[in-house]
């Protein structure tokens, strides 16, 4: 599951690390290059719920196998675009393997481990998406930077094959124990607690990718360094430390989790704009944003399922379509205030989002007390 989530969250972020390349290739402009980044969250909100509901009678290993077969056709078609339109038909291809392997494969922890060992597997999982920053995209960048950006997608259209064998190999037969139907989906979104993780998701995750996004133009133009590659690496590096942190807090802790790793997000992206114009700080706050965001996914995934215990996939549905809108709405409008103003004042409207989030969140608890 791990692996499988690793090689969709690098194909969906990888245009990050390309982004330069790509938009001079197509002819694009940087913001509208973004909507490669757009476009794969917007299709994964829609496809989450659809493609559950519609399968929801199938095995689910089966189900992710088929997925995983549409990811390798959108990285060797990505690999091979003559024209913009194509990559983007790609990518909406990414969307729908993304809304349909999330939602199915993000959840089945509590079908694979023991309840008590539950949300550290959930951690696990999730673990794929700072590895694809660690792993991924960094290695992506440096080969596109050296092979040409078409050359990642390849490799990544391989690797899916490979992760489509193992797979199939190895997961077990899992027909589903609750078929999950647009009325099942309704009552969760009616509950307290899925409203409020739906609201704290939504804020952290534009804050994140409304800057992320756009955070290799902003090392480039403003920290002015060649060593982009190696700081998107220890970003990565930071976001797995994080990832691996709330695994082992969020179960007794999860709001005040959640609250450091946006408090975190926002110290580092309100900085950058005055303190990122060397190396050297640059790197260190990208340290302190990738422990913050390395924290979120699990965070968010674990509130969504304690607020729906006994329908854990239509829960992760909800996840990953709140996640996914929001992910191409916060590069969509990070695009719009990169084209209207700077990669700088991007950094600063992602940072009050982020602040945003902690006072939402703050307030829940003190709801609850």
């Amino acid at each position: 599951m791990t692996l499988g989530i690793f090689l969709i969250v690098t194909t969906e972020i990888l245009p990050i690390g390309l982004l330069g390349p790509m938009a001079d290739e197509f002819g694009v402009s940087a913001g509208r290059a973004g909507l490669l980044m757009t476009v794969p969250g917007l299709v994964a909100a829609v496809a989450a719920p659809v493609i559950t509901v519609v399968t929801g009678r199938l095995d689910r290993r089966v189900m992710l196998g088929g997925l995983m077969v549409l990811l390798a056709g959108a990285d060797f078609l990505a690999a091979g675009a003559s024209q913009y339109w194509v990559e983007l038909v790609a990518r909406v291809m990414v969307g729908m393997v993304i809304g349909g392997f999330w939602s199915i494969g993000a959840g089945l922890a509590a079908r694979l481990v023991p309840e008590r060992w539950v949300v550290r597997a959930t951690a696990v999982i999730f673990s794929a998406v700072p590895f694809g920053s660690v792993l991924g995209v960094p290695a992506g960048t440096f080969v596109g930077e050296r092979f040409g950006w078409r050359v990642p997608f390849v490799v990544l259209g391989v690797a899916a094959v490979g992760v489509l064998a193992v797979l199939l190999a190895v997961v077990p037969a899992l027909p589903p124990l609750q078929v999950t139907r647009v009325a099942v989906l309704r009552d969760v979104l009616r509950l307290k607690q899925t409203k409020l993780a739906l609201v704290a998701t939504c804020l952290i995750v534009t804050a994140h990718f409304g800057t992320y996004t756009y955070v290799t133009p902003f090392l480039r133009d403003v920290t002015d360094t060649s060593n982009i590659s190696q700081l998107l690496l220890l970003y990565g590096a930071a976001g797995l430390a994080g990832n691996f942190l709330a695994g082992t807090t969020a179960a007794n802790h999860l709001r005040a989790t959640f609250i450091t790793s946006a408090t975190l997000i926002a110290a580092a992206t309100l900085l950058l704009p005055v303190l990122g114009h060397t190396t050297t700080a640059a790197a260190a706050l990208l340290v302190i944003w990738g422990v913050g965001y390395g924290a979120v996914p699990a965070c968010s995934m674990t509130w969504f399922a304690q607020a729906a215990p006994g329908a854990r996939e239509a829960a992760t549905v909800l996840f990953t379509s709140s996640f996914q809108a929001t992910l191409s709405t916060g590069a969509l409008l990070g695009g719009l205030v990169v084209d209207a103003g700077s990669v700088s004042t991007v950094m600063l409207c992602g940072g009050l989002a982020a602040l945003l989030m902690v006072l939402v969140v703050s307030a829940s608890v003190l709801d609850r007390r």
